[in-house]
Protein backbone atom coordinates (compact mmCIF):
# COMPACT_ATOMS: atom_id res chain seq x y z
CA UNK A 1 0.00 0.00 0.00
CA UNK A 2 1.11 3.48 -0.42
CA UNK A 3 -0.59 6.49 1.22
CA UNK A 4 1.05 9.62 0.09
CA UNK A 5 0.31 12.25 2.88
CA UNK A 6 1.40 15.37 0.75
CA UNK A 7 -0.55 16.11 -2.29
CA UNK A 8 -2.34 19.42 -2.98
CA UNK A 9 -5.76 20.02 -4.81
CA UNK A 10 -7.99 22.65 -5.61
CA UNK A 11 -11.44 23.64 -7.31
CA UNK A 12 -11.47 24.54 -11.04
CA UNK A 13 -14.15 27.76 -10.33
CA UNK A 14 -12.48 29.88 -7.61
CA UNK A 15 -15.04 32.98 -6.92
CA UNK A 16 -13.44 36.89 -7.69
CA UNK A 17 -12.68 37.37 -3.96
CA UNK A 18 -11.04 40.65 -4.85
CA UNK A 19 -14.00 41.65 -6.39
CA UNK A 20 -15.79 41.21 -3.57
CA UNK A 21 -13.55 41.85 -0.90
CA UNK A 22 -11.60 44.80 -2.89
CA UNK A 23 -8.33 44.00 -1.77
CA UNK A 24 -5.23 41.25 -1.60
CA UNK A 25 -3.54 38.40 -3.66
CA UNK A 26 -6.76 36.13 -4.04
CA UNK A 27 -6.65 33.75 -6.16
CA UNK A 28 -8.60 32.87 -9.24
CA UNK A 29 -7.92 30.71 -12.12
CA UNK A 30 -8.46 31.51 -15.99
CA UNK A 31 -8.38 28.68 -19.22
CA UNK A 32 -6.21 28.36 -21.43
CA UNK A 33 -7.40 25.84 -22.90
CA UNK A 34 -6.13 21.89 -23.25
CA UNK A 35 -7.50 20.78 -19.52
CA UNK A 36 -5.15 23.57 -18.49
CA UNK A 37 -5.19 26.86 -16.62
CA UNK A 38 -3.31 30.18 -15.86
CA UNK A 39 -3.07 30.43 -11.51
CA UNK A 40 -3.36 34.56 -10.97
CA UNK A 41 -2.39 36.27 -8.14
CA UNK A 42 -4.74 39.04 -8.37
CA UNK A 43 -4.12 40.33 -11.69
CA UNK A 44 -0.90 38.65 -11.94
CA UNK A 45 0.15 35.27 -13.34
CA UNK A 46 1.65 32.70 -10.99
CA UNK A 47 2.03 29.42 -12.19
CA UNK A 48 0.09 27.34 -14.97
CA UNK A 49 -1.91 23.92 -13.77
CA UNK A 50 -3.30 21.03 -15.41
CA UNK A 51 -6.22 19.31 -14.55
CA UNK A 52 -4.80 16.89 -11.78
CA UNK A 53 -4.58 20.13 -10.00
CA UNK A 54 -8.72 20.18 -9.60
CA UNK A 55 -10.21 16.79 -11.29
CA UNK A 56 -10.06 13.99 -8.88
CA UNK A 57 -10.67 11.56 -11.60
CA UNK A 58 -7.29 12.93 -13.54
CA UNK A 59 -5.74 11.48 -10.08
CA UNK A 60 -6.67 8.74 -9.46
CA UNK A 61 -5.56 7.64 -12.93
CA UNK A 62 -2.33 8.76 -11.85
CA UNK A 63 -2.28 7.19 -8.82
CA UNK A 64 -3.25 3.74 -10.67
CA UNK A 65 -0.66 4.39 -12.90
CA UNK A 66 1.65 5.18 -9.52
CA UNK A 67 0.58 2.22 -7.32
CA UNK A 68 -0.43 4.98 -4.73
CA UNK A 69 -3.70 3.36 -3.06
CA UNK A 70 -4.68 6.85 -1.13
CA UNK A 71 -3.87 10.40 -1.54
CA UNK A 72 -3.92 13.11 2.00
CA UNK A 73 -5.31 16.15 0.29
CA UNK A 74 -4.33 19.79 1.02
CA UNK A 75 -4.81 23.28 -0.36
CA UNK A 76 -2.05 24.86 -2.40
CA UNK A 77 -0.37 26.90 -0.17
CA UNK A 78 -0.57 30.25 -1.93
CA UNK A 79 -4.34 29.72 -0.85
CA UNK A 80 -3.54 30.00 2.83
CA UNK A 81 -4.72 33.69 3.06
CA UNK A 82 -3.36 35.13 5.89
CA UNK A 83 -2.57 38.32 5.14
CA UNK A 84 -6.54 38.53 4.93
CA UNK A 85 -9.05 39.80 7.14
CA UNK A 86 -10.17 36.90 9.51
CA UNK A 87 -13.59 36.94 8.40
CA UNK A 88 -12.55 36.88 4.85
CA UNK A 89 -10.05 34.24 5.48
CA UNK A 90 -12.49 32.01 6.90
CA UNK A 91 -14.87 32.19 3.75
CA UNK A 92 -12.19 31.24 1.74
CA UNK A 93 -11.09 28.26 4.37
CA UNK A 94 -14.86 27.30 4.51
CA UNK A 95 -15.43 27.24 0.59
CA UNK A 96 -11.75 25.16 0.06
CA UNK A 97 -12.41 22.46 2.86
CA UNK A 98 -16.02 22.01 1.21
CA UNK A 99 -14.46 21.31 -2.05
CA UNK A 100 -11.98 18.63 -0.44
CA UNK A 101 -14.68 17.57 1.52
CA UNK A 102 -16.77 16.30 -1.62
CA UNK A 103 -14.06 14.98 -3.20
CA UNK A 104 -13.24 12.53 -0.32
CA UNK A 105 -16.62 11.92 -0.20
CA UNK A 106 -17.28 11.05 -3.79
CA UNK A 107 -14.06 8.55 -3.65
CA UNK A 108 -13.55 7.80 -0.17
CA UNK A 109 -11.47 5.13 -0.51
CA UNK A 110 -8.92 7.05 -2.82
CA UNK A 111 -8.45 10.14 -0.54
CA UNK A 112 -8.49 11.40 2.53
CA UNK A 113 -8.63 15.22 3.53
CA UNK A 114 -7.08 17.82 5.77
CA UNK A 115 -8.52 21.72 6.08
CA UNK A 116 -7.12 24.85 6.08
CA UNK A 117 -7.77 27.40 8.61
CA UNK A 118 -7.66 31.10 8.83
CA UNK A 119 -4.88 31.25 11.44
CA UNK A 120 -4.62 34.96 11.53
CA UNK A 121 -7.92 34.76 13.81
CA UNK A 122 -7.38 31.86 16.13
CA UNK A 123 -10.64 31.66 17.65
CA UNK A 124 -12.13 31.28 13.75
CA UNK A 125 -9.74 29.13 13.18
CA UNK A 126 -10.64 27.03 15.56
CA UNK A 127 -14.23 26.94 14.99
CA UNK A 128 -13.47 26.20 11.20
CA UNK A 129 -11.44 23.15 12.68
CA UNK A 130 -13.71 22.01 14.87
CA UNK A 131 -16.02 21.75 11.35
CA UNK A 132 -13.46 19.99 9.26
CA UNK A 133 -12.98 17.34 12.26
CA UNK A 134 -16.69 17.00 13.64
CA UNK A 135 -18.71 17.70 9.94
CA UNK A 136 -16.20 17.18 7.30
CA UNK A 137 -15.30 14.27 8.40
CA UNK A 138 -11.38 15.21 7.96
CA UNK A 139 -8.79 13.87 9.61
CA UNK A 140 -6.68 17.23 10.51
CA UNK A 141 -5.35 20.71 9.32
CA UNK A 142 -2.67 22.11 6.87
CA UNK A 143 -1.09 24.95 8.21
CA UNK A 144 1.96 27.84 7.13
CA UNK A 145 5.26 27.82 8.41
CA UNK A 146 4.62 30.75 10.23
CA UNK A 147 1.54 33.21 10.43
CA UNK A 148 2.22 36.86 9.25
CA UNK A 149 4.41 38.08 12.06
CA UNK A 150 4.20 35.56 13.88
CA UNK A 151 6.38 31.96 14.33
CA UNK A 152 4.66 28.97 15.16
CA UNK A 153 5.42 29.26 18.85
CA UNK A 154 3.39 32.88 18.81
CA UNK A 155 1.29 32.88 22.23
CA UNK A 156 -1.59 33.90 20.12
CA UNK A 157 -1.30 29.94 18.63
CA UNK A 158 -1.62 28.30 22.03
CA UNK A 159 -4.94 28.30 21.96
CA UNK A 160 -4.84 26.28 18.09
CA UNK A 161 -2.68 24.05 19.58
CA UNK A 162 -4.89 23.00 22.57
CA UNK A 163 -7.84 22.65 20.45
CA UNK A 164 -6.23 20.52 17.67
CA UNK A 165 -4.66 18.42 20.82
CA UNK A 166 -8.65 18.26 21.94
CA UNK A 167 -9.91 17.10 18.85
CA UNK A 168 -7.16 14.66 17.94
CA UNK A 169 -6.45 16.56 14.80
CA UNK A 170 -3.23 15.96 13.24
CA UNK A 171 -1.11 19.04 11.61
CA UNK A 172 0.89 19.25 8.32
CA UNK A 173 2.97 22.18 8.17
CA UNK A 174 4.11 23.22 4.81
CA UNK A 175 6.26 26.38 3.89
CA UNK A 176 4.82 29.66 2.49
CA UNK A 177 5.43 33.21 1.96
CA UNK A 178 9.12 32.41 1.72
CA UNK A 179 11.88 34.50 4.13
CA UNK A 180 13.77 36.99 1.51
CA UNK A 181 12.02 35.81 -1.50
CA UNK A 182 11.92 39.68 -2.80
CA UNK A 183 15.93 39.47 -2.31
CA UNK A 184 16.63 36.39 -4.42
CA UNK A 185 14.12 36.37 -6.59
CA UNK A 186 15.48 35.20 -9.40
CA UNK A 187 16.93 31.20 -10.16
CA UNK A 188 13.61 29.86 -8.44
CA UNK A 189 15.36 30.25 -4.70
CA UNK A 190 12.79 30.94 -2.64
CA UNK A 191 11.51 27.05 -3.68
CA UNK A 192 15.04 26.14 -3.55
CA UNK A 193 16.67 27.57 -0.52
CA UNK A 194 13.79 29.50 1.35
CA UNK A 195 11.21 26.89 1.39
CA UNK A 196 14.22 24.25 3.00
CA UNK A 197 14.41 27.08 5.46
CA UNK A 198 11.38 28.12 6.24
CA UNK A 199 10.24 24.46 7.35
CA UNK A 200 13.70 24.21 9.86
CA UNK A 201 11.89 28.10 10.87
CA UNK A 202 8.93 26.10 12.09
CA UNK A 203 10.48 23.21 13.50
CA UNK A 204 12.95 24.89 15.59
CA UNK A 205 10.29 27.85 16.59
CA UNK A 206 7.65 25.06 18.08
CA UNK A 207 11.20 22.98 19.67
CA UNK A 208 12.21 26.59 21.56
CA UNK A 209 8.71 27.71 21.58
CA UNK A 210 8.55 24.93 24.01
CA UNK A 211 4.69 23.74 21.46
CA UNK A 212 6.01 20.44 21.74
CA UNK A 213 6.23 20.38 25.53
CA UNK A 214 2.78 22.11 25.90
CA UNK A 215 1.04 20.03 24.18
CA UNK A 216 2.52 16.49 24.16
CA UNK A 217 -0.09 14.38 22.17
CA UNK A 218 -0.03 17.15 19.26
CA UNK A 219 0.58 14.83 15.58
CA UNK A 220 2.51 17.31 13.48
CA UNK A 221 4.08 16.75 10.36
CA UNK A 222 6.69 18.85 8.34
CA UNK A 223 6.95 18.65 4.69
CA UNK A 224 9.82 18.29 2.42
CA UNK A 225 11.83 16.21 4.45
CA UNK A 226 12.04 18.24 6.78
CA UNK A 227 13.77 21.27 4.69
CA UNK A 228 17.31 22.32 6.10
CA UNK A 229 16.68 20.95 9.72
CA UNK A 230 17.30 17.40 9.64
CA UNK A 231 21.13 18.52 7.93
CA UNK A 232 21.47 21.67 10.99
CA UNK A 233 20.39 20.03 13.86
CA UNK A 234 24.08 19.23 14.72
CA UNK A 235 24.86 23.45 14.18
CA UNK A 236 21.12 23.49 16.29
CA UNK A 237 22.71 21.42 18.93
CA UNK A 238 25.65 23.08 19.68
CA UNK A 239 23.74 26.46 19.64
CA UNK A 240 21.50 25.39 22.00
CA UNK A 241 24.47 24.38 24.39
CA UNK A 242 26.69 27.31 24.05
CA UNK A 243 24.98 30.14 24.24
CA UNK A 244 21.00 28.87 26.61
CA UNK A 245 20.83 32.59 27.28
CA UNK A 246 19.49 33.23 23.53
CA UNK A 247 17.80 29.32 22.75
CA UNK A 248 16.64 28.15 26.00
CA UNK A 249 14.92 30.99 27.13
CA UNK A 250 11.52 29.35 26.55
CA UNK A 251 12.28 25.68 27.08
CA UNK A 252 15.32 23.82 28.88
CA UNK A 253 15.12 21.15 26.76
CA UNK A 254 17.72 19.12 24.14
CA UNK A 255 16.51 19.63 20.56
CA UNK A 256 17.61 16.29 19.68
CA UNK A 257 15.67 15.25 22.31
CA UNK A 258 12.95 15.97 19.98
CA UNK A 259 13.93 13.97 17.12
CA UNK A 260 11.24 11.05 16.51
CA UNK A 261 8.58 13.08 18.50
CA UNK A 262 7.05 14.55 15.26
CA UNK A 263 6.75 13.18 11.75
CA UNK A 264 8.86 13.93 7.92
CA UNK A 265 7.60 13.46 4.46
CA UNK A 266 9.90 11.92 1.99
CA UNK A 267 10.38 14.01 -0.41
CA UNK A 268 14.20 14.52 -0.24
CA UNK A 269 15.08 13.26 -3.88
CA UNK A 270 18.41 11.37 -2.55
CA UNK A 271 19.09 7.97 -1.47
CA UNK A 272 21.49 9.32 1.53
CA UNK A 273 19.65 11.63 2.33
CA UNK A 274 16.84 9.45 3.03
CA UNK A 275 19.68 6.85 4.89
CA UNK A 276 20.21 9.87 7.46
CA UNK A 277 16.73 10.60 7.86
CA UNK A 278 15.76 6.85 8.92
CA UNK A 279 18.83 7.03 10.98
CA UNK A 280 17.90 10.76 12.28
CA UNK A 281 14.39 10.33 13.30
CA UNK A 282 13.25 6.17 12.57
CA UNK A 283 11.35 4.94 9.03
CA UNK A 284 8.33 4.88 11.49
CA UNK A 285 8.13 9.19 11.69
CA UNK A 286 9.01 8.82 8.02
CA UNK A 287 5.55 9.26 5.79
CA UNK A 288 5.67 9.23 1.76
CA UNK A 289 5.07 12.40 0.54
CA UNK A 290 4.90 13.12 -2.96
CA UNK A 291 4.08 17.47 -3.10
CA UNK A 292 2.27 16.06 -6.00
CA UNK A 293 1.04 17.17 -8.81
CA UNK A 294 4.29 19.91 -8.89
CA UNK A 295 7.19 20.16 -10.51
CA UNK A 296 9.67 19.48 -7.15
CA UNK A 297 7.54 16.81 -6.69
CA UNK A 298 8.35 13.23 -7.11
CA UNK A 299 7.02 12.26 -10.13
CA UNK A 300 6.35 8.76 -9.28
CA UNK A 301 5.58 8.52 -5.59
CA UNK A 302 7.31 6.28 -3.42
CA UNK A 303 10.03 5.13 -6.11
CA UNK A 304 12.61 6.53 -3.99
CA UNK A 305 11.64 4.22 -1.22
CA UNK A 306 11.11 1.25 -3.14
CA UNK A 307 13.86 0.91 -5.03
CA UNK A 308 16.43 1.53 -1.80
CA UNK A 309 17.55 -1.74 0.14
CA UNK A 310 15.38 -1.79 3.00
CA UNK A 311 13.44 -4.24 4.27
CA UNK A 312 9.50 -5.06 3.79
CA UNK A 313 9.56 -3.73 6.83
CA UNK A 314 10.65 -0.43 6.86
CA UNK A 315 8.97 -0.10 3.68
CA UNK A 316 5.65 -0.41 5.05
CA UNK A 317 6.26 2.03 7.52
CA UNK A 318 7.68 4.34 5.07
CA UNK A 319 4.84 3.73 2.29
CA UNK A 320 1.87 3.85 4.42
CA UNK A 321 2.32 2.60 8.30
CA UNK A 322 3.99 6.17 9.12
CA UNK A 323 1.08 7.82 7.56
CA UNK A 324 -1.74 5.97 8.99
CA UNK A 325 -0.56 6.79 12.87
CA UNK A 326 0.04 10.35 12.12
CA UNK A 327 -3.26 10.76 11.45
CA UNK A 328 -4.99 8.31 14.14
CA UNK A 329 -6.08 5.85 11.42
CA UNK A 330 -6.03 2.21 12.20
Amino acid sequence: MKIDIHTHIMPRDIPRWVEKFGYGKFVHLEDCGDCRARMMVGDKFFREVESNCWDPVVRMHECDTHGVHKQVLSIIPVLFYYWANGSDGLETSRFFNDFIAEVVSRHPQRFIGLGTIPLQDPDLAIQEMERCMKELGMVGVEIGSHVNQWNLNDPALMPFYEAAERLGACIFVHPWEMMGSDEMARYWLPWLVGMPAETSRAICSMIFGGVFEKFPNLRVAFAHGGGSFPATIARIEHGFNVRPDLCAIDNDKSPRSYLGKFWIDSLVHDERILDYLIDLVGADRIALGSDYPFPLGEESPGKLIEHMPYSDHTKEWLLYKSALEWMNIK
